[in-house]
């Protein structure tokens, strides 16, 4: 069995980390090369780095602060923001990324999947889907969710699959900084319906809600924000609780 994995993510904006509530409200959370370095060197398994006003603002993801990023950190880093072509992969993986994470670029092309997948192979091509649920049903958000469409979360999930993504980074926009747990019933059911991993993200708050999206939310990997920054949850602790759970965890 493979080991579920935790990784916190750093949402940035204008330089700065930042985590809000229902991707609204957004507050200042650290400074990210800090925060990246910490992650690192206290057990997380991977890092992402979300540039989040990077596609509404319509410019490319901040190179600089990347290769500040990937140069203190030793596990995998998973970048996403603003990246519309396959140029943009190239120049974040010269710049030390070791994988990428497409979002709305890929609803609105979505051969740009197909694109990464076969040039840098499907281990790099993460694709990130923000989903909010309205009258029972899951409906995809794009830039930053501040743009509803009509496109079912299941259906968007098992094409994006098909075009190549080795993995998925599901956002619950409903449960995001509420800090009440994650979306499992969507998450299992994600599970059930298509073969790549699952990286669970919005609503964590304790430790027990991690070892939820694991059991009940049969998710791959579990992704938070503001119980890492603000020292709420420490993650040497959280994989020591996961362990007792029985969950196959990296000490």
């Amino acid at each position: 069995m493979l080991t579920k994995r935790i990784i916190p993510c750093l949402d940035i904006k204008n330089g700065r980390t930042v985590k809000g509530v229902n991707f609204l409200e957004l507050k200042d959370a650290g400074d990210p090369v800090e925060l990246a370095k910490k992650y690192a060197d206290t057990g997380a398994d991977e890092l992402v780095f979300l540039d989040i006003s990077a596609t509404e603002e319509r410019r490319k993801t901040l190179i600089d602060l990347v290769r500040q990023v990937a140069s203190t950190v030793n596990i995998p880093f998973t970048v996403g923001g603003g990246i519309s072509t396959v140029e943009d992969v190239d120049i974040l993986l010269r710049n030390g990324a070791d994988k990428i994470s497409i979002n709305s670029s890929a609803v609105k092309n979505p051969d740009l999947i197909n694109q990464i997948a076969a040039k840098y192979g499907s281990q790099c091509t993460v694709v990130a889907i923000d989903a909010k649920q309205i009258n029972g049903e899951w409906r995809v958000h794009l830039v930053g969710g501040k743009v509803p469409t009509e496109i079912k979360l299941f259906d968007w999930a098992k094409e994006v699959e098909k075009r190549g993504a080795g993995e998925i980074l599901f956002t619950s926009m409903n449960n995001d900084g509420t800090k009440n747990g994650f979306a499992n019933e969507a998450l299992a059911q994600l599970s059930d319906l298509i073969n790549i991993p699952i990286i669970a993200s919005g609503g964590a708050g304790t430790k027990q809600h991690f070892a939820e999206a694991f059991t009940i939310g049969k998710a791959d990997a579990a992704l938070a924000a503001s119980v890492f920054h603000y020292n709420e949850i420490a993650i040497p602790d959280l994989k020591q609780f996961l362990k007792q759970q029985n969950i196959e965890i990296r000490i």
